[in-house]
């Protein structure tokens, strides 16, 4: 099978092949694709993954999908018929990895579970994604984002004092999709030393109970769940966001020589040795008479002002940023960070991946419309055109006009 041409891109030559939807795979299978990898995202015919039609917001496009799957090869084919499960076979036995996040056991009744995948191929790498893992009691449940935030504690201690929230992002989709990305990499190096592949689960609600940290570690070793604290930090103080003339501006100080130096700075230095606030511990036991006499500083700046003075005595502070204001962040653009990628629709603006190689750029290829690359695909691995019109005509694969 054809592969990218630059030598010098980490997984040149390597290819994935996906049985993917929504989030947490296609981010994995993203990342891959970005680094160099070939990957073949396998879709249905009757509307694809479903993350395209979460919305129209980008051209036509939904923003999901245009984020997950840029760089990909998109063969759109029903795996209830004989042929199209051959078509995706084929492609697995000339591919080095092999993903899905399908439902629980949908990827073995379609033939294509890890245990027969690896008896035939030994050098495959196989990853299954699922909510919950193989086994155990919550094995065959529906796995959203959501609800794996709720199963995780994750919502348990986001949100201020009175209201619980899940997070703005979903958290558990990336937490899983990263750690499937980071174990391809992984069982790629070992199959270059040893020659053999591996098979690999994933599973949402443990990446994202690893995410839980500290707060977890608290739980566990205190007895005492962890507050929700809005911005606020349970462990550090002062460590929150303050009134400024015109708005607010977040401050963390983290060390006793950065409350030393945000006394300096806020002209309140006699409190630096206070001993309600000489360390950190002292400031987290007195963290309301603390926060007041910040705030009380804070207020007589503007949040530019103020903001530039932290900044310039090394205190960690920011403005709290909209996210038109993100797209338009200086250091982005002062780091070149935005490129162009075509849609179905249209061109539009896509982040570099944030892993640099100082070498080699990221493909930044473009996403593909449904089953834009079917044909094609066909025609690489032997099928003629009176084939593939047949095929088409059967309703087994889904093909793009312009194939």
């Amino acid at each position: 099978m054809a592969q990218h041409s630059n030598p010098l891109l980490p997984l040149d030559g390597m290819v994935v092949v996906t049985l993917e939807q929504a989030v947490a795979v296609p981010l994995a299978s993203r990342h891959l694709a970005d680094m160099g990898a070939r990957v073949i995202k396998i879709e249905r015919t009757d509307g694809g993954d479903f993350a395209r039609a979460y919305d129209t917001a980008v051209h036509g496009t939904g923003a999901h999908f245009v984020w997950l799957n840029r760089g990909k090869e998109s063969l759109a084919v029903d795996l209830k018929t004989d042929d199209g499960r051959d078509i995706v076979r084929t492609l697995i036995g000339k591919a080095d990895v092999f993903l899905q996040n399908l439902a629980p056991g949908a990827a073995e009744r379609l033939g294509f579970g890890s245990d027969v995948l690896r008896a035939d191929h030994p050098e495959l790498v196989t990853v299954d994604l699922s909510g919950y893992g193989a086994d155990g009691p919550f094995q065959d449940r529906k796995a959203y984002d959501m609800l794996i935030q709720a199963e995780s504690g994750l919502i348990s201690i986001t949100g201020t004092p009175d209201d619980a929230v899940k997070t703005g992002i979903p958290t558990a989709d990336i937490a899983s999709g990263m750690y499937c990305a980071q174990a391809v990499l992984a069982a790629l190096l070992r199959r270059y030393r040893t020659g053999e592949g591996a098979r690999i689960e994933v599973s949402m609600l443990e990446a994202t109970v690893e995410w839980m940290g500290h707060s977890l570690y608290t739980q566990m070793y205190t007895g005492a769940q962890p507050p929700r604290m809005g911005v606020s930090h349970v462990s550090i103080a002062p460590y929150d966001s303050y009134p400024t003339l015109d708005g607010q501006i977040l401050i963390g100080v983290q060390s006793d020589g950065g409350w030393n130096a945000l006394t300096e700075v806020l002209g309140i230095a006699d409190l630096a040795t206070d001993p309600r606030f000489d360390t950190n511990i002292h400031r987290v036991e007195n963290r309301a008479a603390c926060d007041a006499v910040v705030a009380e500083q804070t207020r007589g700046w503007t949040t530019a002002e103020l903001d530039a003075a932290l900044a310039g005595a090394g205190i960690p502070a920011a403005q709290i940023k909209e996210l038109s204001d993100v797209a338009a962040h200086p250091q982005l653009a002062a780091r070149d960070r935005w490129r162009t990628v075509g849609t179905e629709f249209a061109q539009v603006k896509a982040l570099l991946p944030p892993v640099t190689f100082a070498d080699v750029a990221a493909v930044m290829g473009d996403v593909p419309a449904l089953g834009r690359h079917t044909a094609a695909l066909l025609a690489e691995m032997g099928y003629d055109q009176n084939a593939i019109d047949r095929l088409a005509t059967a309703g087994v694969v889904g093909l793009r006009a312009q194939d």
